[in-house]
């Protein structure tokens, strides 16, 4: 008998329900294949449904299982499965969740396979948030007429359409935090600061070209408001609400979902051909899933994080990934410069 780790919590509630319980191969019925995983994205919208913030969309069962997105190796499959073999390497999604897992059972419908040149970090975290970006992108049709403002633009949806939607030949304006706007230029978009004057600050960075969609991530403000006074007309505005119901869609969508499967498809496509390309900002050892969430918590990382179920101990310590991150260490540098606390001639005081 092989035993694993699984997700698990009993009620809604923050990160103290989290539970790693102890979890048996599943067997493969007939059309499943049984997966050990490799590595899994996290999601907030994850976090909100844990957190009983969705009751009035998403129903659960306790005990629920946690995690959407996934990438590992197919180890059984059932009866009827014949285009997969054991051993292929996949990525998909969980219809009913349990993604944070050691294995799961899915139907074959759920899983794609993984392309060669992905690698499982990606590949583990590319579901929920590509697909989002991708139907929010397509739905806007895009093109070299367009200037698109995209808010929250460097988090896990908001990277990946800023990137599709510079694919699709608009001009894209990335609202985000300053401390992202040179990851913002380096996927191909015009970064401005969220804030007081940040209407002034994208007309001028437009130099004149008419703002002609927006789309809205973040969720706070007046972004409908700002967008409209910006031009932007009605049906080219897409909400945070919107996007949303959208996330949700997907988070649910059926093994046999075809255009699920087909967006996935196509993610995985454009990732092993550069087009677009998934930042990674936290890679977690499964152990330390709480520790994962917490750091998404903070709405402060860059693109996805992700957990992998087999990571290497190089023989450090076994919290050798605490090291503290180079956003953190930023701001931290940042905070205590202003505070004037930096000793004069110490390292932390030399420019970088």
């Amino acid at each position: 008998m092989r035993i694993g780790n699984a997700v698990q919590y009993d009620h809604y509630g923050s990160f103290d329900v989290v539970e790693l319980v102890p979890q048996e191969r599943p067997q493969a019925g007939p059309g499943d294949v049984v997966v050990e995983i490799v590595a899994a994205g996290l999601n907030h919208i994850e976090r909100f449904l844990r957190e009983g913030k969705l009751r009035d969309h998403v129903e659960l069962e306790f005990p629920a299982h946690q995690g959407v997105d996934f990438a590992g190796i197919v180890r059984a499959r059932g009866d009827g499965v014949r285009d997969l073999k054991v051993g292929d390497e996949v990525m998909g999604h969980a219809p009913e969740g349990g993604s944070h897992a050691t294995w799961i059972r899915v139907p074959r419908g759920a899983v794609v396979k993984k392309p060669e040149h992905v690698g499982w970090e990606v590949a583990g975290g590319l579901y929920l948030a590509g697909c989002t970006a991708v139907s929010v992108v397509r739905s806007l049709r895009l093109g070299p007429d367009d200037t698109v403002v995209i808010s929250a633009a460097a988090g896990g949806v908001g990277h990946i359409e800023c990137q599709l939607a510079h694919d699709a030949g608009a001009t894209v304006i990335a609202l985000g935090s300053p401390r992202n706007h040179d990851y913002l230029r380096q996927i191909g978009t015009l970064p401005v600061a969220y804030g007081d004057g940040e209407e002034d600050r994208i007309r001028s960075i437009a130099k004149g070209r008419p703002i002609t969609a927006f789309i809205d991530n973040h969720g706070a403000g007046d972004a409908r408001g700002l967008a409209s006074r910006l031009g932007v007309a009605d049906d080219r505005f897409v909400s945070s609400e919107e996007r949303r119901d959208i996330e949700i869609r997907f988070l649910r969508a059926p093994a046999e979902d075809e255009e699920a499967r087909a967006l996935l498809t196509m993610l995985g496509k454009a990732v092993q051909e550069h087009r677009v390309q998934i930042l990674i900002s936290g890679f977690y050892p499964f152990e330390y899933i709480v520790e994962a969430y917490e750091d998404l918590a903070q709405m402060r990382s860059r693109g996805k994080v992700v957990i992998g179920m087999q990571t290497v101990e190089t023989g450090a310590r076994l919290d050798w990934y605490r090291s503290e991150k180079a956003r953190d260490l930023r701001d931290r540098y940042a905070d205590e410069q202003a505070a004037g606390t930096l000793a004069s001639g110490s390292p932390a005081s030399q420019p970088d």
